[in-house]
């Protein structure tokens, strides 16, 4: 501790409910030990840029039920491959890693709190290869984070998918429709695996499972004829019909994960209106699900996750992301996060329950 006099904080990737509760907890717990924090604007960016302000009590007070991030966020700056534009409409990438480093010693911070996904985590590996002392907090709604077992935002994002997985429910009984709800998720269901199976989703399609659309509208046409005239789709965008691909919407140039997935619940919906004659509707519920208040369970998980990180500062432990396994706060080697992506294991006993139930991933006959 006695070593440590001034830390930052930054909030990578894109935002997040339960992102203010960790910048809580390690500010206040800093200050409360006699350090300076900084917070770092936009994440990397405001690395990049040298924009980093003072943080004291005052700002880090009130923020614990906010959703965002009051230091902002950015999924467009990794330092290793970072987009300037040329003048001329295009952008070339430069390795600015070395203006970074150049940038916190000119602040004088001792260590950095980064906060953020797989992503974040791996722009932290290479700058950790540069000196800088760093401590990862894991981040994502997606819960895709590898060696931790949740991650903080996840909980609230189920919980918004369910509510609005709920709400379909009502009209699509009302208009006897069959209703696709397109989650977030990237290459992961969690998301769609949670709310789909905590909303009594009919059918429930993730990337781990591959699905046949002869499956999906069997499924709806065997509802219909037992008199249930309508079936509910939560469909991760992530999603893919066996032997085809991902549905992008669009690519990025600036960003450096350019993928940017969706189409695949407009697909679902009217393929399945084609092959059955059943009335389809899809809906993308997108950024609603980073946005709101963190649900209590998350508020206590983050912050248990930046105090955490605010312990593994004082003890020197550097180059560790906070984790939570078998239901304890423990930290791995960001090392060994970086670049890798959790998924759901076909397996899952959650899958199995499901099943059993008689939910349908689209990967077998009805």
């Amino acid at each position: 501790m006695a070593s440590l006099k001034r830390i930052g904080i930054l909030t990578g990737g894109g935002d997040c409910p339960g992102l203010n509760a960790v910048i809580r907890a390690v500010a206040k717990a800093a200050l409360g030990g006699g350090l300076e924090v900084l917070g770092i604007e936009d994440g990397y960016l405001g690395l990049i840029e040298n924009r980093l302000r003072v943080l004291e009590n005052k700002d880090v007070s009130g923020i614990l039920t906010v959703g965002g991030t009051i230091l902002g966020a950015s999924n467009k700056a990794n330092p290793a491959d970072y987009a300037v534009p040329t003048g001329d409409g295009k952008w070339v990438k430069r390795d600015v890693r070395d203006q970074v480093v150049k940038h916190c010693n000119a602040a004088r911070l001792d260590a950095l709190v980064v906060i953020g996904g797989d992503g974040t985590m791996g722009g932290a590996v290479d700058l950790i290869a540069r000196g800088l002392n760093i401590i990862g907090v894991p981040k994502t709604i997606d819960n895709d984070l590898w060696a931790t077992d949740i991650t903080f935002g996840h909980h609230t994002a189920v919980t918004t998918a369910a509510d609005a997985l709920d709400k379909v429910h009502t009209t699509a009984s009302s208009h006897h429709r069959v209703m696709v709800v397109e989650l977030m998720g990237r290459y992961a269901g969690w998301i769609a695996l949670h709310a789909g199976l905590a909303s009594g989703a009919d059918v429930i399609l993730i990337p781990e499972i591959p699905f046949r659309l002869e499956h999906i509208a069997g499924k709806c046409l065997k509802r219909h004829k037992v008199g249930k005239g309508f079936t509910i789709v939560a469909a991760a965008e992530g999603a893919v019909p066996v032997g085809g691909k991902q549905f992008v919407d669009r690519v990025d140039p600036t960003s450096p994960d350019p993928i940017r997935l969706g189409g695949v619940g407009r697909y679902v919906a009217e393929e399945v209106e084609k092959t059955t004659g059943l009335e389809s509707r899809s809906i993308v519920l997108g950024h609603i699900q980073r946005g709101g208040s963190p649900t209590p369970y998350d508020r206590i998980l983050a912050t248990q996750f930046g105090y955490h990180a605010f312990r593994l500062l004082v003890a020197g432990q550097f180059g560790r992301m906070v984790v939570q396994r078998g239901g304890r706060i423990d930290s791995v080697p960001i090392a060994e996060v970086a670049g890798k992506v959790r998924t759901v294991p076909t397996d899952h006993l959650l899958i199995e329950a499901a099943r059993a139930l008689g939910t349908s991933f689209g990967d077998r006959p009805a």
